[in-house]
Order: structure tokens, then C-alpha cells, then sequence
């Protein structure tokens, strides 16, 4: 059976269009190189591998994952001055280019540094705790720390650091945009949270 004319075209100008916007949300990792150097690089270092404790390493972390987070401090959702500044200079365009080019980028291996609660932090890592209904870290970020793209971000080598911040901004309310780790962070101490931050920066 043959198809209408115009059946034929609509169908040939759809598979077209498709094609154009798969091409235009295609990353242009030259230009992320480029955005990463004029915006990024005196906080996360030439290849995102930040070495100042603060600031987290970014290199191999999960596209999607940078480019969500880069909105929600552009928004508002996630809060922090300095990083709504910075943000709030790039299109969407800009932050999916860093993103996935940040994504190419081979992350370095860190350590853990307090050999007398390392047990402690692969215990909450790899089991949670029990009898707090705290799940493992490892659900959602992999045993291995490369979390779950699109999803989880990825974990291993992470500043024990910023990993430590973040966890206590999750559980403070300092920061608020996901409601998941804000639930389990809300159940830990900062015993807990320092030794899981240590081991996540051994993680490898």
C-alpha cells in the first residue's frame, strides 16, 4: 500500500526535525572547555580535579547531574552567592556544554585521612544504619562511589571536606533541594557524617 504524497513528506520533515534538534542538543565541549575557563576555574581547578577542601571536584561527575544543579543555584532552589553569580551569567546552552565537558574530564583519587573511624564511615556507606532507618549511601551512589547517571551523583575522591558541608547543610536546612538526602542526613550525627565523608574520599 502505497502512502499519500503528503503523508510521505510530513513523515520525511519530521524525522528531519528531529535530527536538527538531536544536532543542536548536542554538548559543544569546545565551548564547555571554553565557558569552564572564563567562569569555573579558579574554584574546581583547570580540570575540574578542585584541590581547595571547600570546593568540590566536579571532573567525570554525571552531565545531567552539574546541569541541574547549575539551574537550581541560577533559581534560587539550591542557595549560595557566589555560585548564583556565576550561574546566573550562563544559558542553558552554556551549562550543558560545561557539564558534559566537565564529564569527559578524568576525576583524580582521593584518601581517606582518619584511619580510627574509616570502619565507621564503610559501615553507614555500604549498610546504613539499622535503627534509624538510615539507608546506605551505596543504594543510590554505588558501592564504588560512581553513583547512578542522571540520577546519583557520582561520589569517589569527593572533598571529605565539602562532602561534610553538604551533608550538614542537608540536614540543617541550609540546603534544601532534595528532599531525599535532607531525610537521611536529618538522622545523622556529626560523628557519623564526618567519618562517611572521609571514607567517600577514599572511595575509588
Amino acid at each position: 500500500m502505497k502512502l499519500p504524497v503528503s503523508l510521505l513528506f510530513a513523515a520525511s520533515a519530521a524525522v528531519l526535525s528531529f535530527n536538527v534538534q538531536a544536532q543542536a542538543a548536542k554538548p559543544d565541549l569546545a565551548k564547555g572547555a571554553a565557558s569552564y575557563g572564563q567562569v569555573c576555574v579558579a574554584c574546581h581547578a583547570a580540570d575540574g580535579n578542585s584541590t581547595i577542601a571547600e570546593n568540590p571536584k566536579l571532573a567525570q561527575q554525571h552531565p545531567e547531574y552539574l546541569v541541574k544543579q547549575l539551574q537550581e543555584f541560577k533559581s534560587g532552589k539550591r542557595d549560595n552567592a557566589v555560585m548564583k553569580g556565576f550561574a546566573s551569567a550562563l544559558s542553558d546552552e552554556d551549562m550543558r556544554n560545561i557539564g558534559f565537558w566537565l564529564g569527559s574530564q578524568k576525576a583524580a583519587t582521593g584518601v581517606a585521612q582518619n584511619k580510627d573511624t574509616v570502619r565507621l564511615g564503610e559501615r553507614i556507606y555500604r549498610g546504613g544504619i539499622a535503627d534509624r532507618q538510615v539507608a546506605a549511601c551505596a543504594g543510590c551512589h554505588s558501592p564504588n562511589g560512581a553513583g547512578i547517571p542522571a540520577q546519583y551523583p557520582r561520589l569517589a575522591g569527593q572533598q571529605a571536606v565539602y562532602t561534610e558541608a553538604q551533608l550538614k547543610a542537608f540536614r540543617d536546612g541550609a540546603r534544601h533541594n532534595n528532599a531525599q538526602m535532607t531525610g537521611v542526613a536529618a538522622k545523622m550525627n556529626d560523628r557519623e557524617i564526618k567519618a562517611v565523608a572521609d571514607y567517600i574520599a577514599g572511595l575509588r
